[in-house]
């Protein structure tokens, strides 16, 4: 691990620059922290303007000549590009800099291997760094050849295969206890469609306060850091509000704009949560300059995963950190909050959507149960909303709202 400032990789960024709506310099903000994040130390940037990003080498010839001098001026050891980098660059760059080169995915790959806690969250990660680095090997032969840090551990800090025969084996040993985990994931979530307590998925760009919700909501003591990917293996708590009314509360992993798609494939049943889940919350960072790309970069991900028809809460977190209140909206939303969760400010809001949304997605009844059927009452208050109770001769006189799986069986 990174103790001391000596042993901090100095890196040089680079971007290319295509006139897109994506701005280079603050994709370059985000690649910064993920660097940070992962455990270097940014001494210098390039951005080139071009058309199209050069096949061969990223940035073209001449201002591979330039990175070389800048490279020896900052006395950096490694350059980390902002896009996902081909074989064929990869290798070219390494043979004119001469110096570890990786890319954006690799940087977050290697997060994620630093934040992986659970045994599904290892074997997603490392799956995702294998077939990344199965199409790169003669680079990442340079790469671990040029020694440790970044962007060559794998999970556990443990350092990772570049044989292309066993990196084969391997990825199909991942792949069948993917399929394993798949399967014991969807056991649950079938008995969770039984079971009437309605799921509710918290998501949002990475550092976007998901983690800080949930842990102001049930304690649950979930890692909160001022980084990209704090938290990375789901958890999910119960939860009751205000009414009575209990809930499942999900907390999953941060998304981020250029979100590999190795990620989202190894990702894929952990992102999955938002899927199955009854209710979204989609925490967004209102005080971030780039939120609604970030916003955007959420949606676009749902949508990647078939996520459509939820009842969307969003969430406009640390307005606290803005001087002037703007007006904030979400049209993808059925209720909007605005919060500063770390003050504890908005929760009640949180709540009362919350409450709101649920009472949508119920059904009403009138009902009359004997008294032997007594213990009904008790679930009905658990998974619904008793409106009037009486007790009179002939049974339990039961108005309330309860979800639509529950109506027959009661």
């Amino acid at each position: 691990m990174y103790e001391t400032k000596e042993e901090l990789e100095k890196v040089i960024l680079v971007a290319v620059a295509t006139g897109d709506e994506d701005n280079a310099e603050e994709s370059l903000d985000e690649l910064e922290e993920l660097v940070s994040t992962a455990g270097a130390v940014v001494a210098g940037r390039m951005i080139q303007n071009l058309e199209h990003i050069n096949n061969a080498t990223y940035i073209g010839s001449g201002k591979v000549k330039e990175l070389k001098e800048l490279i020896w001026e900052m006395e950096a050891s490694a350059i980390i590009s902002d896009d996902e980098l081909t074989p064929a660059q990869y290798k070219n760059l390494q043979d004119e800099l001469n110096v570890k080169v990786m890319d954006r995915t690799l940087i977050i790959l290697d997060i994620f291997a630093k934040r992986a806690k659970t045994a599904e969250g290892k074997i997603q990660v490392e799956l995702a760094q294998l077939r990344y680095r199965s199409t790169r090997l003669i680079g990442m032969r340079n790469l671990s050849r040029q020694g440790g840090g970044i962007g060559t551990r794998g999970p556990g800090e443990k350092k990772l295969e570049v044989d292309r025969r066993v990196i084969r084996n391997r990825i199909a040993q991942l792949r069948e206890q993917v399929g394993e985990l798949e399967n014991h994931r969807q056991v649950t979530r079938s008995k969770r469609q039984d079971n009437p307590v309605p799921v509710v998925a918290i998501v949002g760009y990475t550092n976007a306060g998901k983690s800080t919700l949930l842990n102001t909501l049930t304690d649950a003591s979930v890692l909160e850091e001022d980084k990209l990917f704090a938290t990375l293996d789901p958890t999910t708590r119960n939860y009751k509000l205000p009414d009575g009314q209990e809930v499942l509360l999900t907390d999953t992993v941060g998304f981020i704009r250029k979100l590999p798609h190795h990620l989202i494939d190894a990702f894929k049943s952990t992102l999955e949560e938002a899927k199955y889940s009854d209710i979204i919350i989609h925490v967004v960072d209102a005080s971030n300059e780039s939120m609604d790309k970030n916003m955007h970069a959420v949606y676009e991900t749902l949508k990647k995963l078939d996520v459509k028809d939820k009842i969307v809460i969003t969430v406009f977190n640390k307005l606290d950190k803005l001087e002037d209140k703007p007006i904030l909206s979400d049209f993808n939303a059925d209720y909007v909050v605005n919060a500063a969760i770390k003050k504890k400010a908005g929760l009640d809001d949180i709540n009362e959507a919350l409450e709101k949304a649920l009472k949508s997605m119920r059904v009403t009844v009138e009902k009359v149960l004997d008294y032997a059927d007594a213990g009904k009452v008790g679930l009905i208050r658990k998974y619904g909303q008793i409106i009037s109770e009486e007790y009179k001769e002939d049974g339990i006189h039961i108005k309330a709202y309860v979800p639509a799986q529950m109506v027959g069986k009661m």
